[in-house]
């Protein structure tokens, strides 16, 4: 009997990755799941605990994978989270913490899986980005700017993996009915700034959405078409919002992009 097929999945323990977890597993995937905290393997995932922000969780957490397979068949790049606030009003501290993990932390973990897949000639990469890379929102400006990031990351990889059997995927959600806004840094209130009211008004906005919004379920079925399709797409743009985010980028102004995200959110 052949191998079962692997694959690593970051922030596995929750929302989307929990998703994505459960959907490769019932399709006969051996899973990795990774977490900052040390866990019993459950539902048929491994769990191989692992810190994205930091260099050496990252080393210990890949040579336990490597201790515990052979091979690497794919790598699913989903841990994240969000920041929220205005750009003139939020501390760098908290643009740098964004980016450890949204950007800095995909590369973590990217850059030496890289080497296993290429040196045997195959392999599946799914790095997930954000529909707000391509229509950010507002006072979630270094979220958006991270998953632009992870954007561009994806296609200029696909291009230099191009001649060695690698595909890489770029995921990009929309509103997914997940708990992301439990773990987003919301930040303090600040009933005296400027940009108070429409702060206000465009959390409520986002607040409100998620809970109408698909289920994380879509997402793990486009990771899975990526991760097991004999051609891959290279952009996977998922929710209610993806035709038109696409639609608009192509066909639209930046003005005029600008202004429809600002009636959508209220501000």
């Amino acid at each position: 009997m052949s191998e079962a097929r692997s694959v690593l999945i970051t922030g596995a323990s929750s929302g989307l990755g929990a998703a994505m977890a459960r959907r490769m597993t019932g399709l006969g995937w051996r899973v990795f799941g990774t977490s900052r905290s040390p866990r019993e393997a459950q539902d048929g995932v491994e769990w191989i605990e692992m810190d994205v922000r930091d260099d050496g969780s990252v080393d210990r957490g890949l040579a336990r994978l490597f201790e515990r397979t052979a091979r690497l068949d794919g790598l699913v790049c989903n841990a994240g989270w969000g920041i929220y606030g205005s750009v003139e009003e939020t501390p760098l501290a908290r643009v740098r913490a964004q980016l450890e993990t949204n950007y800095f932390g995909v590369v973590r973990v990217l850059r030496p899986v890289l080497s296993h897949m290429r040196e045997r000639d195959t392999g599946r990469i799914a790095l997930v980005g954000s529909l707000s890379g391509r229509a950010p929102i507002p006072f979630q400006a270094h979220y958006s700017a991270s998953k632009a990031a992870v954007e561009a990351l994806a296609l200029s990889l696909a291009n230099e993996l191009e001649p060695y059997g690698v595909c890489v995927s770029l995921i990009e959600p929309g509103d997914i009915d997940t708990p992301f806004n439990e773990g987003m840094d919301w930040g303090e209130p600040r009933p005296d700034s400027p940009y108070a009211a429409r702060s206000t008004r465009c959390e409520q906005t986002i607040r409100e959405a998620l809970p109408k919004a698909p289920g994380p379920e879509i997402v793990a079925r486009a990771v899975s078409h990526a991760l097991t399709a004999r051609r891959p797409r290279l952009r996977y743009a998922v929710g209610r919002e993806a035709a038109l985010v696409g639609l608009g980028r192509r066909l639209l102004s930046d003005r005029l992009s600008l202004a429809l995200i600002r009636r959508h959110f209220g501000i």
